[in-house]
This record gives structure tokens, C-alpha cells and sequence, in this order.
């Protein structure tokens, strides 16, 4: 099934993450997803399922692959919950329902459930109700109420409910246990706060069992039906000889990664080891080659600068000509200074916090070969930063560095060459199945 809202801020991540936690604590096996590009939200709803959090994009990997997907993270539960983005039939800009969350419950022929943010209103969410149901054609099974006041207006919202023929399954109150903190890019990680992000779900957890008839939902979620769509495979067919290690960045302060990176990785034949840049002083024993996803390290560029070892490790591999794969956070790591930081020092170039928030889609192509494309590959990522890079590309330093991307509208961005690959777009490995394999085929080379 799918949590869906009217709009951004009317609790879906609070009920689609309740609803995780409150399954799993009945020993229900639940597989959780998200729509969309975000990162942070399957943090916790990793930590109410007690599997990955995966993400449903059909802008960033193509419709053809959302069943596919679905079906490969699903394998082994009995309920899957798909949390939705923003509200929903909210899509890419300028291109209708692509990308929405109506675009995937329809994909997976999923009946979706709406949570409203009832805090302010009264009768009139029964208009609400009837123009979601009636807009569109996804399957509307039923109403969740988030902030409600009291038991008078939990009764004026359920009875106006009534009169549109929509089944409400659950009511919450307001509750301060269960709120998530949040900063200048939205709620703080779940790996920067795990015992509190573990207590929050907890709180949930309870919270939805009591407020919701977890019944009627699991009976919602029985009346999808069956989906024709065979599981994906991170496997290669002839995976690289050898099992060259492949270092993936993690922790607090680069937790923006989907999980299928690490599967593709490890599918095209990397032996694939977590290094934390927090904690570790050192690159995994043989390593030959770094991938660095997304996350914070404006929030944790002291303890980053603090730890030299690790950024001559990380340098040194460079100069070894060995790949390195680094986006949005990591093309920050790799600069030679944020805010005023030292950093690993691979780029010549530096890195600052801005005010500015860049947010969006991008239809993008590779000017340079690099370990991740050849020239002339064509993408579609997603940008999502407060900060700036001097210089913008990679065009200015040396002839043998060049852009990672252009896209209309926009200067080259990023930095690509033989041996290094960083720039701010995040990508779905899973929509470029070759990243992987020309990554472990150039680390193993």
C-alpha cells in the first residue's frame, strides 16, 4: 500500500514510519519504500522494518524498472509500505504526474491510503477527501487523521468522512515523543541521532497501534493485486574476476546512499567494505577504488579535517590513478578546503556553505570519460545542496581534468578524469546499470 498526503508536512513519514514500526513489533516482516530521491526518510524507516529503506524513482531509473524494484526489495516480507512525496499527484515540474506518487501506486496498481493534517480544520476535510478520490485514478481505500485535538473533532472529522463514503482507519494526537529534528536540508539523519531516531520509533510504534486499526490497514494492503513483475538482480552475468576491494563511504556523515549501490557493486564482482570517515584512519586493506555518496560533512567538517590519515589514504589512492566515485558530499571531501576546513585535498578546489538552496532534476550528460561513464552518457540526477565549489568544473585545472556534466541552463559541472569521477548530482545506480561494473573493471585493471 501506499501513505500518500494532500501536501508535503501532513505527516506521512510519521505514519508510514508508525505503521513499519508498529507491524515489525507484531513480527510481521514489512519491506519499506519511498518515492522519490530522498535519502533521509528510509533512514528511518530502515530502523522501524529492520531491513534497507529503499526508493521508487521512476524520473531517476525509469517507470520500466519501479515493479522490478519493488518486487527485488519486497522479497521476504508480508507487507510492503510505500511512503509518497510531497502531495499526491505532486511530480517533476513541468512534466504532470511523472514521478509523483500517483505515477507509482498506479505502477504497482497499489491502493493508497491519505494522511491529512487535520489540525485546523473541521467538516470541510470531506471536500479534501472527495477531491483526492475523485481526481485522478488511483484507488483512495481510506483516511489516516494526523493532529487531531480531541475526541469531539476526531468525531466531526470521522462523521464528515462518512458522508463522502471514505473509511477513516485511523486518528492521531498530536505527540512531541515522536517528532524528528529537523535543519537547513530538512529532518536530521537517523545515523547522526541513532539512539534518539531508535526511541522516536519506538514512540511510534505505539503510538500508531493505539491511534490506528492496524486490521483495516493490513486488509488494505490484501486488496492489491497480485503484481506482474519479476524481481531485479544487482548480479552481472560475468561479474570482474578477483574481487577487487571496493571502499564505500558511510556513517553519520555520509548517509545519502541507496542500497542498491552496494548490491550492483558487489554484483559486477567487488568485495565492497563500509569505511566510516568518521572513526576509520584508514582506506580497507587493498582497496582500489573509494565510492563517497551523500550526506553532511558541512555539519562534521572538524571531525573530517581531524582525521589526516584517512585524507592522505584517500589522496595517495588518487595519485595511484585509482577510481574514485564521489557525489554531492563526497565532491566535497575530495576539495581541498570546506569552509575553510583542510579536506582530502584531490581537487584543486573549495568548498563553502551558501544560503542558496539548488533543488532539482537534471537531465544531464557526461562530457568526459571518467571511472563511472564515457563521454557522452546520458542521465537524469537530482541536486540537492546549500553549498558552493570553486571551481565550478574540473575544465580549469589541469588538461587532464575535465566536467563531469552539463544540462541546460547551466555552466559544466563536476570534475571527471581517468581516475576520479565528483560531482553534486546524485544518481540511481540502478537506472545506469553499467556504473558498476566499469567502476570494479577499471579498479581490478
Amino acid at each position: 500500500m501506499v501513505i500518500a498526503a494532500p501536501a508535503s508536512g501532513h505527516g506521512k513519514t510519521t505514519v508510514a514510519t508508525g505503521l513499519l514500526a508498529a507491524f515489525a513489533r507484531r513480527g510481521v516482516p514489512v519491506a519499506p519504500f519511498k518515492v522519490g530521491p530522498d535519502y533521509i526518510d528510509p533512514g528511518y524507516h530502515a530502523l522501524a522494518a529492520g531491513r534497507p529503506g529503499r526508493n521508487l524513482d521512476p524520473v531517476m531509473v525509469g517507470e520500466h524498472l519501479i515493479g522490478p524494484l519493488f518486487a527485488h526489495g519486497a522479497q521476504g516480507a508480508e507487507l510492503a509500505i510505500v511512503e509518497g512525496v510531497m502531495g499526491l499527484y505532486d511530480g517533476r515540474t513541468g512534466a504532470g504526474e511523472t514521478g509523483s506518487t500517483a505515477q507509482v501506486a498506479a505502477l504497482l496498481q497499489a491502493p493508497v491510503i491519505l494522511v491529512v493534517d487535520a489540525a485546523a480544520q473541521g467538516r470541510s476535510i470531506a471536500a479534501v477527501v472527495h477531491g483526492f478520490r475523485s481526481f485522478g485514478t488511483v484507488r483512495l481505500a481510506g483516511v489516516i487523521l494526523n493532529r487531531v485535538g480531541s475526541d469531539r473533532h476526531e468525531q466531526i472529522l470521522r462523521d464528515a468522512c462518512e458522508e463522502v463514503g471514505t473509511p477513516v482507519l485511523g486518528a492521531l494526537r498530536r505527540a512531541d515523543a515522536v517528532a524528528a529534528p529537523s535543519r537547513h536540508l530538512g529532518l536530521v539523519p537517523a545515523a547522526e541521532r541513532r539512539a534518539e531516531a531508535l526511541a522516536s520509533v519506538d514512540a511510534l510504534a505505539t503510538l500508531v497501534a493505539a491511534s490506528v486499526d492496524l486490521d483495516a490497514v493490513a486488509a488494505v494492503a490484501r486488496s492489491a493485486p497480485p503484481l506482474a513483475a519479476e524481481p531485479w538482480t544487482p548480479q552481472e552475468a560475468e561479474p570482474v574476476a578477483g574481487r577487487p576491494v571496493v571502499a564505500l563511504a558511510g556513517g553519520p556523515a555520509f548517509s545519502f546512499a541507496y542500497a542498491e549501490t552496494a548490491e550492483l557493486l558487489a554484483g559486477a564482482g567487488a568485495e565492497v567494505v563500509i569505511v566510516d570517515p568518521l572513526r576509520d584512519e584508514s582506506l580497507p586493506d587493498g582497496a582500489r577504488a573509494l565510492v563517497v555518496g551523500g550526506g553532511f560533512p558541512e555539519v562534521f567538517a572538524a571531525e573530517l579535517s581531524a582525521n589526516e590519515p584517512l585524507r592522505t589514504s584517500v589522496r595517495e589512492l588518487a595519485a595511484a590513478g585509482h577510481p574514485i566515485a564521489a557525489e554531492c558530499a563526497g565532491l566535497l571531501w575530495l576539495c581541498r578546503t570546506l569552509d575553510g576546513a583542510p579536506m582530502c585535498g584531490v581537487l584543486d578546489a573549495e568548498a563553502a556553505m551558501t544560503p542558496t538552496l539548488t533543488l532539482g532534476y537534471r537531465d544531464a550528460v557526461a562530457l568526459s570519460d571518467s571511472p563511472l561513464a564515457p563521454a557522452g552518457t546520458r542521465v537524469t540526477g537530482h541536486e540537492f545542496h546549500r553549498t558552493t565549489v570553486h571551481p565550478r568544473s574540473g575544465v580549469l585545472l589541469s588538461p587532464a581534468s575535465g566536467a563531469a556534466w552539463a544540462w541546460r541552463g547551466a555552466d559544466p559541472e563536476g570534475f571527471a578524469s581517468a581516475g576520479v569521477h565528483a560531482s553534486y548530482l546524485h544518481l540511481h545506480w540502478a537506472g545506469q546499470r553499467g556504473f558498476a561494473s566499469r567502476l570494479v573493471r577499471t579498479a581490478a585493471g
